[in-house]
């Protein structure tokens, strides 16, 4: 809910009693939730839990059923959804499964910038260039630059879509699942590599979508839960993420640890 104090211009996403259904399932039911300028939010869940619904409503690619979205200010169903994607810097699976394997990382870096997957007949500038090698620098994969997609690992490939997801200089940045699929090495130097991005102050505000607590950057300073497409908990990470939210989500008894800033759960 929005403060009385507070404005839309606030906030970069705000729901407000948001519903989805599809056929005859329930997706989310009577959502109330708010990202702010300066948040960086984990929304975690068990799988079929509403948690890349969330996501989908916050990128624009998803109207709701019942309730209101407004995203950056605008709320969907009354503005053009194809001005409003742009602002927004998203990453997931689905997005990885388009790009061309011959694609080299240093054009799927750039042509974010044209709204394109796969370099056609656009003309890049040396500004374009330059900053898609500080993007790729800062994500620890300059030296990839000439090498195609389909060359890359798991992990490689992850850190270039993340790479890709802020050429626009995005007023938000959506991850969806960004650490799947990755092995030990792989899961520790991505959520590393988020950390420094989410404890970045220039950084857009963040929404990061997960299974696993252990996957939750450092700096990232809120949470909201979901089970069944409802809210169990939303809040500061430090009041959300407890052994009993987490039981509540995910239907099992857990506990929970935390050290180094990074949070760690197993079955009672």
């Amino acid at each position: 809910m929005i403060e009385p104090t507070q404005d839309l211009d606030d906030l970069v996403v705000h729901m407000s009693g948001v519903g989805v259904r599809r056929g005859g399932s329930t997706l989310l039911a009577d959502l109330h939730w708010s990202v702010e300028l300066d948040e960086r939010w984990v929304v975690l869940g068990a799988n079929g839990a509403g948690k890349t619904t969330v996501l989908r409503l916050a990128a624009a690619e998803l109207h709701p059923t019942t309730g209101t979205v407004h995203v950056l200010s605008e709320q969907l169903g009354r503005t053009d959804v194809f001005e409003l994607r742009p602002r927004i810097g998203f990453t997931s699976a689905a997005l990885a499964a388009r790009v061309p394997a011959e694609e080299t990382v240093r054009d799927l870096v750039i042509s974010a910038g044209y709204a394109v997957l796969g370099r056609w007949r656009e003309t890049y500038d040396a500004m374009d260039t330059e900053r898609a090698g500080e993007l790729l620098a800062a994500l620890g994969i300059k030296h990839l630059a000439e090498r195609t997609f389909g060359t890359l690992s798991e992990g490689e490939r992850k850190r270039t879509l993340i790479a890709r997801s802020l050429m626009t200089d995005p007023e938000m940045l959506l991850l969806d699942e960004p650490a799947a699929g990755l092995d030990l090495g792989g899961r520790e130097d991505l959520v590393a590599r988020l950390s420094e991005l989410a404890l970045d102050p220039e950084a857009p505000a963040m929404v990061l979508v997960t299974h696993h607590v252990e996957e939750i950057p450092p700096g990232f300073t809120h949470a909201l839960l979901l089970a069944d497409g409802r809210s169990v908990a939303s809040g500061l990470i430090e009041d959300v993420i407890t052994a009993e939210n987490l039981s509540r989500t995910f239907g099992q008894d857990l506990l929970l640890e935390r050290s180094g800033g990074r949070f760690f759960a197993r079955r009672r």
